[in-house]
């Protein structure tokens, strides 16, 4: 029979999938035909979002993409009755962005239905638990895990087989494994879109990763602004435990193993292991020091294993085709792939699954198409608030944890912002700061108060008040951040500032000794003018700003009042005729000075 499956991850459902999945549901019943409906998760496609996918009895596939409810009706009318695909929505087969990457872990995600785990089951869901409780000691679990060369994908990349023999060595009568999922970084959502895809996959890892430490109790610490991926990982956990894949005695064994869901409130610093613990445990999350580290001493004082979702994610496809064929894939230190959101000023951005030794430039340009309206590629943020941006010249780079290690960046669990010319890397600077310092638990002098100096510092320079001993400041006291910091939060805190000064510094310059801002970004540093001979008169700068500040007659010459100006931009993306000039620097600081002496 015909199947139809409709992508109803976020991104799709906040671009309006729920409505083409109604449509389809009311006419398909109306009309009477025989096709099946379902749902699936978010194929990584973002930006074509809403989308559906047409599965022929023959085995024939047509994806659509940027649906709304009138092209669904043709989609019906013309291919599910006439037969004829229409051309013009379809993503082909050969699309770029999709065709470039390696799926292992977003392999299930825009296939199979998330809800259901017939569905998992037929993707051969669960065979690597079966294999790991039937065939293998706990030491062979590991013992393939290590030999797989998997690291954790939350950002620092320790070897995860290590971390699992350092649990098990830890003898205990309670252990508990712990999935974080605790995703806080600006642009990312590669942990909601496997949860909301894929959760099986989730919990098969855990039970094996379990297995393996011996542990009984598990948790997954999810941020409670995931409302989609909570409902997908409790229904999940319902059904796995009715199939005695979870719970007391699994598939008949000795092992057991119970899983919860515990809802973070929302603290980026919680994202920390000793942190997110305690706020498991009902306690103020606030990062703890280490050692005991969690594999001797965690959860109530029992050993506990940590690892991130897409680690999770890696494990049971590593278990079906063996460690040795998983680190065939990627380069010597960085095996298997690596899965990254794509924001930013990118022309397709969304989540990809990329084999690891991929360039920079290759992920930017092949897979995410190049900058949006084909503007000058200035920066790429890589590894969130705690990594760094990289320049153009460094694109070749390779993506693995020691190349990225090196430009002053980190792989982190997988955010890429990529930032075009219009890009202030000051303000970029000055932005990702205020985030982690306002995240900060406070709990280290250094982190608390060498993070707001730092901002201060930034943002006064951001406003042309900046000096030159500024800069000699900002990098004498990301050093002693880093270094005086009791968590990653304290200690990657810096790493935006340090790197826009390494490879932007003359952008930092030009904002302290010209009062200009080269990407004409930074408000306090623009004037917004009127170029007399190119206005035509047609009043829609007046009709957009906010306070009055552009008026003028019909058909007649505007101004703009810089005393009632509030640089919001809206004029200038107005005006049709670019009859609005934007200066920035000492000499639109002093022009402005001097209309309104004047």
């Amino acid at each position: 029979m015909t199947e139809i499956v409709v992508g109803l991850g976020s991104c799709g459902i906040a671009a309006g999938a729920r409505e083409v999945y109604d449509t389809l549901q009311r006419e398909l019943s109306r009309r009477k035909l025989p096709v099946t409906l379902s749902a699936t998760g978010c194929i990584g496609a973002c930006h074509r979002e809403p989308q559906l996918e047409v599965r022929l009895e023959d085995g024939g596939r047509f994806l659509y993409g940027e649906l709304d409810s009138k092209k669904t009706l043709r989609v019906i009318e013309e291919h599910l009755v006439g037969g004829k695909p229409i051309e013009e929505y379809l993503i082909p087969l050969d699309y770029s962005y999709l065709s470039k990457q390696k799926k292992i872990v977003l392999a299930n995600c825009g296939v199979i239905n998330p809800e259901s785990i017939e569905d998992y089951l037929a993707a051969d869901g669960y065979a690597a638990l079966r294999r790991a409780i039937t065939e293998m000691s706990p030491e062979e679990v590991i013992e393939e895990i290590k030999i797989s060369g998997l690291r954790g994908r939350g950002g620092a990349g320790f070897p995860t087989g290590l971390k699992w023999s350092l649990a098990r060595a830890n003898r205990g009568a309670k252990k508990y494994l712990v999935c974080n999922a605790d995703e806080g970084d600006p642009g990312a959502f590669m942990d909601r879109s496997l949860l909301e895809g894929d959760p099986h996959a989730v919990l098969e890892g855990m039970a094996v990763g379990a297995y393996a430490i011996g542990a009984d109790e598990g948790y997954i610490y999810v941020r409670a602004e995931y409302p989609l991926a909570i409902k997908r990982l409790q229904l999940a956990i319902a059904q796995a435990e009715e199939r005695n894949l979870l719970g007391s005695h699994i598939l008949g064994s000795d092992f057991s193993f119970q899983i919860h869901v515990k809802e973070g409130a929302g603290a980026f610093v919680c994202g920390e292991e000793t942190a997110l613990m305690a706020s498991i445990e009902g306690k103020r999350g606030m990062p703890n020091i280490r050692p005991p580290f969690p594999a001797e001493r965690g959860l109530w004082g029992a050993p506990t294993n940590i690892n991130n979702v897409e680690t999770l994610g890696n494990v049971a496809p590593i278990l079906r085709m063996g460690g040795r064929a998983y680190s065939a894939i990627g380069t010597e230190k960085s095996k298997g792939t690596k899965v990254f959101a794509l924001a930013g000023k990118i022309k397709h951005g969304g989540m990809i699954e990329v084999p690891m030794g991929i360039t920079l430039r290759e992920v930017i340009y092949q897979i995410g198409g190049g900058i949006q309206n084909d503007k000058k590629f200035k920066a790429v943020q890589l590894g969130g608030p705690s990594g760094g941006c990289i320049p153009e010249r460094l694109l070749d780079v390779q993506v693995d944890y020691d190349s990225v290690t090196a430009t002053g960046a980190i792989m982190g669990s997988g955010g890429m912002v990529v930032m075009d010319e219009t890009t202030c890397m000051v303000d970029v600077a000055r932005y990702f700061l205020s985030f982690t310092q306002s995240e900060s638990c406070g709990k280290c002098t250094f982190c608390r108060m060498g993070t707001k100096r730092m901002l201060e510092i930034l943002e006064r320079i951001t406003r042309g008040e900046g000096r030159m001993s500024d800069l000699d400041q900002l990098e004498e006291l990301a050093v002693r951040v880093k270094q005086s910091s009791l968590c990653g939060l304290g200690q990657t805190a810096p790493n935006p500032v340090l790197t826009t000064l390494n490879y932007f510094r003359d952008e930092y310059i030009e904002h302290i000794q010209n009062k200009r801002c080269p990407a004409k970004h930074c408000r306090e540093l623009l004037r917004f003018r009127v170029i007399e001979e190119a206005c035509t008169g047609c009043t829609l700068c007046a009709k957009v700003c906010p306070t009055q500040a552009a008026t003028g007659e019909r058909k007649a010459v505007h101004r703009i009042d810089e005393t009632l100006c509030i640089k919001c931009g809206l004029c200038f993306e107005a005006c049709r005729f670019n009859a609005i000039e934007i200066a920035t620097g000492v000499v639109a600081a002093e022009a402005a000075a001097a209309e309104v002496e004047a």
